[in-house]
């Protein structure tokens, strides 16, 4: 049996042709059924998130299963294959396996990393699994990319530095305040950067947040949404006293804040240190306020600064990684192919004994004379030439720690000899971790 992957990504496709393919999160059931009712498509998995759609099956037609999963995507959406199809990747044996771990661990993400993939993995799993499409090899197949995931997050630091303008702010935060849980932040502007940013603050559990904007209606929408508190932006200097980390991003043409309004807010603060971040272009913040007591300014400049240092980081931890799974598709492969080599080596030998006996049942029974003690010896005699036939074609098929191509012989036996096998149910999934 053959694992194959199907799909597209942020790497292939514009998000126009993304959005054309993508699977609602909440209504699997139909493309699920749908996927596995595909001749010859045994199991299917499909993950559908903002930057990819794939779909994970197993087959034991290689190229006929993956051009049926493109007609799949294509016919399910109504969108044409022929424009669909340049967008698409294809996978399958172990380039598919490497793809997948690679996939969970986020070497393949956006931005390298970022953990909210290997959630969205395990959630399409879990509706594979709700509406039985997945089976004994994808089970295990994706609980074995779930541990290589957890493997890179322990033993690599690929996610633990900031690759966002608006987390690098967070964390430059952090080294000015240490604990956050006593501060307060001011948002000015209401843009997607400041919202990422709020959320980003947030999530590090900041006391409160406060949002002003020229429109005052979208510093309400904003506020309400972290449970916040919006500001009139001509009260904008009368409330600023009351943040410590302030962030501008607005569309302004000057500077809205200078070295004035600053003095006089930080003696209402009593000296209280503030942090600014100015990410807005033109910029919002004269670089002037930086020389007020107790005032610490960033630029946009100096976040990109962090992140590449950061992206730099992530680069080398990333390396690590690729070694991890590049162990553990070797690990993988060896299960796979054992899956399916010991009820092959069953059928195979059950094949020959049962010829064997065939024709030696009508050999004896036209031999009248024949004593007991030559029953035996033909007995024997056949056995032994079976066992000797067997024994070259059994050996290679249980080198599976050796790199070998295991799944085209047993496909080759099987198509030899009109082979009927099944895999070994009882390789439950605990069994996984070893």
């Amino acid at each position: 049996m053959n694992i194959i992957v199907v799909g597209l990504s942020h790497k292939t496709a514009a998000v126009e042709i993304r959005e054309k393919v993508a699977f609602s999160p909440t209504q699997m059931e139909k493309p699920l059924h749908a996927l596995v009712a595909i001749p010859d498509i045994t199991e299917g998995v499909i993950v559908s998130t903002c930057n990819r759609v794939e779909i994970y099956a197993t087959t034991r037609d290689i190229a006929g299963g993956i051009a049926r999963i493109k007609r799949f995507l294509a016919d399910y959406h109504n969108f044409p294959l022929e424009t669909l199809e340049p967008h698409l990747y294809s996978y399958h044996g172990e380039a598919a396996t490497r793809h997948v771990f690679r996939v969970a661990s986020s070497l393949d993400s956006m931005v390298v990393g970022e953990p909210q993939i290997l959630g969205q993995i395990k959630t399409s799993y879990g509706y594979a699994a709700e509406y039985k499409s997945s089976g004994i090899i994808l089970n295990r197949f994706l609980h074995k990319a779930f541990s290589v995931a957890k493997r890179v997050r322990t033993e690599t630091k690929i996610a633990s530095s900031a690759v966002s303008v608006a987390f690098a702010a967070v964390e430059l935060a952090k080294k000015i305040f240490g604990d956050l849980s006593d501060k307060t932040v001011m948002l000015i502007g209401a843009g997607e950067m400041c919202e990422l940013a709020a959320k980003h603050f947030i999530n590090t559990g900041v006391r409160g947040v406060m949002v002003t904007n020229r429109t005052f209606e979208r510093a309400v929408k904003l506020a309400e949404e972290f449970d916040g508190k919006a500001v009139n932006y001509e009260d904008l200097f009368d409330q600023l006293h009351k943040a410590d980390i302030i962030l501008s991003s607005t569309g302004a043409p000057h500077f809205i804040i200078k070295p004035k309004d600053i003095e006089e807010v930080i003696r209402r603060r009593k000296l209280k240190p503030m942090f600014f971040i100015d990410i807005a272009v033109p910029r919002d913040i004269d670089p002037k306020v930086n020389d007020v007591e107790n005032i610490y300014l960033y630029t946009v400049d100096d976040l990109n600064g962090v992140v590449a240092t950061n992206l730099e980081q992530r680069k080398k931890e990333s390396e690590k990684a690729e070694a991890i799974v590049e162990q553990e598709i070797g690990q993988f492969f060896k299960w796979l192919s054992s899956l399916e080599v010991t009820p092959t080596i069953v059928a195979l030998r059950s094949k020959f004994d049962e010829i064997r006996k065939s024709e030696l049942a009508k050999t004896m029974a036209n031999w009248k004379d024949l004593p007991p003690e030559g029953e035996k010896r033909l007995e024997a005699l056949t056995h032994a030439i079976m066992n000797k036939l067997l024994h070259q074609p059994t050996s290679v098929l249980k080198r599976t720690d050796q790199g070998n191509r295991n799944d085209l012989y047993v496909d080759a036996l099987r198509n030899l000899f009109d082979l009927e096998t099944a895999p070994h149910e009882d390789m439950e999934l605990g069994e996984l971790e070893e």
